[in-house]
């Protein structure tokens, strides 16, 4: 993961179709290396890791100033609108023992919409999908990243009170993966801004398993 002064942190994408997996892992890479539109159905059919550039001097780390780069795996939508859940399932734990194998993966990101009530058998099915991939220890490389988060200031809400009235389907699994989450906004040019506040975050709940990786076979 790190050599004396560069950090590399490696990200795979879950959730449902239009849940904006492919648009947040561009915010994360800042790129456009996903494709990402609106449509009716799964535009994601297959997984595809995506690099960002260089980031240097993003955080100090035993003195040193350290250069992160992020490695993000963007997968298909679960359940997808024309594959099947076991085609979508085998295509992700190939293209994670692919890429990941060896180096290890630091953080599951669950994409839910902030501006779409969490209940229901078919939001579970991400989550499944997490738990027979990453096995036993998926609790501690889970995160959820809410996406469309600036429909939240439209009603008037804070994050705080939003997560107050969230069901408690969603405030279990929160409470399971020990309240990491980030909110992602699409606030026209603040991107760059709130691209670093979300993957300082995201460090941080990479520092909390001391940086290691899950790895896979």
């Amino acid at each position: 993961m790190t050599d004396s002064n560069k950090m590399i942190i490696n990200l795979a994408l879950f959730g449902r179709t239009q849940s904006g997996k492919s648009s947040a892992g561009n915010i994360l890479l800042g790129s456009t290396d996903f494709h990402s539109r609106f449509a009716p159905c799964s535009v994601t059919t297959d997984c595809s890791l995506g690099r960002s550039c260089h980031l240097h001097s993003f955080m100090r780390r035993g003195g040193q100033e350290i250069t992160l780069q992020v490695q993000v795996l963007d997968t298909p939508g679960y359940p997808h609108s024309k594959l099947s859940m076991s085609h979508v399932k085998q295509e992700v734990k190939t293209a994670l023992a692919h890429h990941f194998g060896q180096e290890g993966l630091h953080l599951a990101l669950l994409i839910l919409r902030a501006d779409v009530p969490f209940y229901g058998q078919e939001e579970s099915y991400p989550i499944q999908l997490i738990q027979e991939l990453l096995g036993d220890t998926w609790k501690n490389y889970t995160a959820i990243l809410f996406t469309h988060a600036e429909k939240i200031e439209d009603a008037g809400f804070s994050e705080n009170e939003y997560l107050h009235d969230a069901s408690d389907t969603l405030l279990t699994l929160l409470s399971s993966i020990k309240q990491r989450y980030v909110f992602l906004y699409k606030k026209g040019n603040l991107f760059n801004e709130q691209r670093r506040k979300i993957l300082e975050r995201i460090v941080e709940f990479i520092k909390e398993n001391h940086y290691q990786g899950l790895t896979f076979k």
